[in-house]
C-alpha cells in the first residue's frame, strides 16, 4: 500500500514537472539562434521602411521632366542618370528623366531636342529641367524646386565651373510649363555648340520673366557642380559655316514650339544602376533654305571643289597666257 501511494506521488510530480516544461518551451524561445534570426529579419524591414520613408514622394507636388539633349555621351549617361535620380529623391521631387538622342545625319541641335521633349512630357509634367549631361550638382541645397514665378537657373554664373557671364542660363535650368510655352519654347536655328541659351536668356526678358537663382550657397565654383566634359575625348562642334555667324547671334522671333519638325523613331525604357530612363530617339529636319549651316560638310565640299576648279584654272596655260 505504501508502495503504491509513493509510486502515485511520484507519477504526480512527473506529470506537473512536464507541465512545466511545456509551458516554458511555449513561452521562451527554443534557442538564441532562432531569437537573433527573428530579429534580424525584424531588423531588416524596419531598415527597407527607413529607406522608404527617406525617399518619400509626395505625389501632390508638380512633377518634373529631367530632359538630357543626347548624342554619343555613354559614358557620361552611365554616371548621370544615377547620379541625378539618387540626388532628386532626397528633395522629394517627383520626377523622371527623360534621354533626347538625336539620330539624324544633321549637326547637334541641343534647342530643338528640348522643345521635342517639352512637346512630349507637357501633357504629363508641370515643369522641365533643361539639364546637361556632363553637370552633375554637388550642394544639396540646389533645390530643384518648382519655379512658380519664374525660370530657376540651377548652374548660376556665379556657381558654374566654367561660366561666369551676367546672362548666362545654361547648364540647368527649371522652366514651367506655362512658361516655356510662353516664349514659344527655344530657337530652331542653332546647329552645332553655343548661343542658344544667350538667344533662351533674351526670349525669357523679352517675356518680363526674372530668372530666380539659388540662394544661400556656401561653396563656390570649384566645389558646387561636377563638370565631367572631357574636351580632348569629347571635341565641342565649333564650326561656323555659311552665314552662320551674322544669323545666330540675331534674335530669332521666327522659330519655336510652333515651327519644330521632328519625328520620334522609337522609345526605350533603360535601367541603369535601378535608376529608370525614357530614350527618345529623335529625328529632327532641317530646312536648309533658313538654315544652311545644319550641315557644314556640304559647305566644306562646295569649298574644295570651289579651290580644286581655281587650280585647274590657274595651271591652264592658256589661262596664264590670258592673265598676262
Amino acid at each position: 500500500m505504501f508502495l503504491r501511494s509513493n509510486i502515485i506521488r511520484l507519477f504526480s510530480i512527473c506529470i506537473i514537472i512536464s507541465f512545466v516544461i511545456t509551458f516554458l518551451i511555449g513561452v521562451l524561445p527554443v534557442s538564441l539562434d532562432s531569437c537573433n534570426c527573428e530579429n534580424f529579419i525584424e531588423s531588416s524591414t524596419s531598415t527597407k521602411n527607413i529607406e522608404k520613408k527617406k525617399y518619400f514622394i509626395d505625389v501632390n507636388k508638380p512633377k518634373l521632366a529631367i530632359l538630357v539633349p543626347f548624342r554619343d555621351r555613354f559614358d557620361e549617361l552611365l554616371q548621370f542618370a544615377p547620379y541625378i535620380n539618387k540626388f532628386l529623391l532626397k528633395q522629394n521631387v517627383p520626377h523622371d528623366i527623360f534621354i533626347l538622342n538625336q539620330i539624324d545625319r544633321y549637326r547637334f541641335n541641343r534647342a530643338s531636342l528640348i522643345n521635342t521633349g517639352f512637346l512630349f512630357t507637357k501633357e504629363n509634367y508641370d515643369y522641365i529641367a533643361m539639364h546637361d549631361v556632363d553637370l552633375l550638382p554637388l550642394n544639396d541645397n540646389l533645390h530643384y524646386d518648382y519655379p512658380e514665378t519664374g525660370p530657376l537657373h540651377i548652374a548660376s554664373p556665379d556657381f558654374h565651373p566654367k561660366y561666369h557671364y551676367p546672362t548666362f542660363v545654361g547648364g540647368i535650368l527649371l522652366v514651367k510649363r506655362e512658361h516655356f510655352q510662353l516664349v514659344n519654347g527655344m530657337s530652331n536655328k542653332y546647329w552645332g555648340w553655343g548661343l542658344e541659351d544667350d538667344e533662351f536668356y533674351v526670349r525669357i526678358k523679352n517675356a518680363g520673366l526674372q530668372i530666380q537663382r539659388p540662394k544661400n550657397i556656401t561653396t563656390g565654383v570649384n566645389n558646387t557642380f561636377s563638370h565631367i566634359h572631357d574636351r580632348k575625348h569629347r571635341k565641342r562642334d565649333t564650326t561656323k559655316c555659311y552665314n552662320q555667324r551674322e544669323e545666330t547671334r540675331k534674335r530669332d522671333y521666327d522659330t519655336g514650339l510652333n515651327t519644330l519638325k521632328y519625328n520620334i523613331t522609337k522609345i526605350n525604357q533603360l535601367i541603369i544602376d535601378d535608376t529608370n530612363i525614357t530614350v527618345l530617339n529623335i529625328q529632327l529636319f532641317c530646312d536648309r533654305k533658313l538654315t544652311p549651316w545644319c550641315d557644314c560638310e556640304d559647305k566644306y565640299e562646295t569649298v574644295v571643289a570651289a579651290n580644286a576648279n581655281s587650280k585647274k584654272t590657274n595651271n591652264n596655260p592658256s589661262n596664264k597666257k590670258r592673265l598676262k
